[in-house]
């Protein structure tokens, strides 16, 4: 099943007004990158990805060319690289969102994006509400017990052995 990672911008810690902009970037091959590399990288905004990527290019078919290596390896080297962009696509996308202070929230295992955006938000939204009905936050009514409050046990810890040595350790002034 496929894994997506989400991720939302950080604008002023307002998350939920933010909702609509959370990106879902499932993790694996991505095929158009592997076929149309410098399109995908335009499509989803990798400005430094794709320089690089145009830069790798060129340096890679100057230096085989400069080399005097044959066509046929070139070829297997450019097909190579595809589907290196295509397994590293979606670390790249992570990579520029992570650039631009993008915080990342959750990792969602789900069988399409629509489904993972169901499952995030079911729990996203639990766990929203279970930040405002918080019941270890609530008074209790009085202050919490003290250490010098004779006749409560609780408020001195039991004393500790003076003879002996907790753990592994010799007796103190013993022969080693």
């Amino acid at each position: 099943m496929p894994v997506y990672t989400v991720h939302a911008p950080v604008i002023n810690d307002a998350e939920v007004r933010a909702a609509d902009r959370f990106a879902f970037v499932r993790d694996g091959f991505h095929f158009w990158a592997a076929l149309l590399g410098p399109v995908w990288l335009l499509w989803h905004g990798l400005w430094l990805a794709l320089i690089g990527w145009i830069v790798v290019m060129t340096a890679v078919g100057f230096g085989m060319s400069a080399l005097g290596v044959g066509g046929n390896a070139i070829l297997l080297v450019d097909i190579l690289l595809a589907l290196l962009m295509g397994f590293e696509a979606a670390s790249l996308r992570r990579w520029t969102l992570s650039r631009r202070n993008w915080r990342h929230l959750d990792i969602v295992v789900a069988e399409d994006w629509e489904t993972a955006e169901r499952r995030f938000f079911d729990r996203w939204t639990a766990k929203q509400r279970s930040l405002v009905n918080d019941q270890l936050a609530i008074e209790r009514g009085g202050p919490p017990p003290t250490r010098d409050i004779p006749g409560q046990p609780f408020s001195r810890p039991p004393p500790l052995p003076r003879s002996e040595i907790i753990g592994l350790f010799p007796e103190p002034g013993g022969s080693r």
